[in-house]
């Protein structure tokens, strides 16, 4: 349970949709990875998780804890003969080998919930270790229809039949900009005095590149980090150029790869890689950067609402990796599961946003951060579908306008707002697929 807070008004949540995927992963899996970034809500569902099964819940933050793990790993796995929940697991990366060897000598579901703040695919020990082993399942920041008590169903109605369609805006709510600047973050999505959330913002990004990034990197000091960090968020959905990059902080190549990589492992930032119809050449093209949680991206920009009325340029690129990561965090427990792409043509047209399902069906979004939208917005959703043929589903444009309105067969604009308005429901999550 997360308890929100608005001005005066307490509130307690209903759970995060992620948690039924987890009881279903522990019912036939002997190993659950619940990853993440920090303050995302690990430790609050694993806790409440440990509670309802009878596990065991042990944390690696604890430095005694941790200092048993490390010294004797085989007796500290050894020594567990119910479910367990190790929470912080990568704090003692040499546990991986030993909860391999006792998976090996017993499958029985549900044995071993971890949680980690580095993301395994990206640490060689775990993925090493436990590869066919175990389900790994994301918990990004709350998405916006968690903070409001929906299910998100964006991207399952995006794939279905039914044109788009969204309630009323009703006057008197959280604006689109309130949205963007409050983050998902539960600590600072449950303060309301801006200057405290900035405050929040400030020692989450000292405590995580002093704390968990330097003790991933295995070195004292990371001093050209901060500056990095700050670089990138005032590139919102920049091309990852590693040149120009590394020119501007003044790096070299070697170095800043490595630095990106440890940002990527601690959930900071994220790539959104291209799409090509040759799957091969996908792999060498140039993907997209973006902050996790774009009230977090704000911050470090020196972005406020004072400044984004003053200047709606500014909304642009927060508001396309906003769209990205509430989309991110909906394919957890949607039901089509599409994984994400950007789209660039050899004529330069452009789509922020390309879903691709298993089944090869797609669709593509444009984030618009004006108001009105006209035929020319669409250029780039006309090429895409043009590439794909009858493959192409449908093609939308987010706009800050308040109507849906149709440009053509399967091609819509879309206010930013059906992103949690659009087939949400209220209930628990229940997701028939993942990736």
């Amino acid at each position: 349970m997360i308890f929100v807070q608005y001005g005066t008004i307490l509130k307690l949540m209903i759970d995060r949709h992620l948690r039924h995927r987890l009881r279903v992963a522990q019912a036939d899996r002997a190993v659950v990875l619940l990853n993440g970034a920090r303050q995302v809500g690990k430790s609050t569902i694993a806790r409440a998780l440990a509670a309802q099964t009878g596990a065991r819940y042990v944390t690696l933050d604890d430095a005694t804890v941790a200092a048993a793990a490390r010294s004797d790993p085989e007796g500290f796995v050894g020594g567990v003969t119910s479910p367990i929940v190790l929470d912080e697991v990568q704090r003692a990366p040499d546990l991986f080998l030993a909860i391999k060897a006792s998976v090996d000598r017993d499958r029985r579901p549900g044995r071993f919930l971890l949680t980690g703040s580095a993301n395994a695919l990206l640490l060689p020990q775990l993925a090493e270790a436990l590869v066919g082993r175990m389900e790994i399942v994301t918990l990004w920041p709350l998405s916006q229809g968690e903070i409001t008590g929906l299910v998100d169903g964006f991207v399952d109605a995006l794939f279905g039949a039914d044109a788009p369609a969204i309630r009323p805006v009703k006057p008197g709510g959280r604006s689109l900009t309130d949205r963007i600047l409050g983050g998902g973050y539960p600590e600072a999505v449950s303060t309301a005095d801006d200057d405290r959330r900035s405050a929040w913002f400030s020692a989450y990004v000292t405590t995580l590149l002093a704390r968990d990034v330097r003790e991933l990197a295995r070195i004292d000091t990371l001093t050209d980090l901060p500056r990095l960090v700050s670089l990138v968020a005032a590139r919102p959905m920049a091309l990852l150029n590693y040149a120009e990059l590394a020119r501007t902080v003044g790096l070299p190549q070697t170095t800043l790869k490595r630095y990106m990589s440890l940002l990527q492992t601690v959930f900071l930032v994220r790539t959104l890689p291209p799409w090509h119809g040759n799957l091969g050449k996908r792999l060498v093209k140039t993907p997209k950067l973006l902050f996790t949680d774009a009230g977090l991206a704000a911050h470090l920009m020196g972005v406020d609402r004072a400044r984004i009325q003053a200047d709606r340029t500014l909304l642009g690129g927060l508001l396309e990796s906003f769209v990205v990561m509430e989309i991110e965090k909906q394919i957890g427990w949607s039901a089509t599961s599409p994984a994400l792409y950007h789209f660039r043509s050899h004529a330069g047209d452009e789509v922020d946003l390309v879903l691709e399902q298993r089944s090869g069906t797609i669709a593509g979004i444009e984030v618009k951060s004006a108001a009105t939208v006209t035929a020319s917005d669409f250029k780039g959703l006309r090429s895409l579908a043009d590439a794909i043929g009858p493959r192409f589903h449908r093609g939308i444009v987010l706009y800050t306008g308040r109507e849906v309105v149709p440009f053509g067969p399967r091609l819509f604009a879309v206010p930013v707002e059906a992103l949690w308005e659009w087939g949400a429901r209220r209930g628990p999550a229940r997701a028939r697929g993942h990736r």
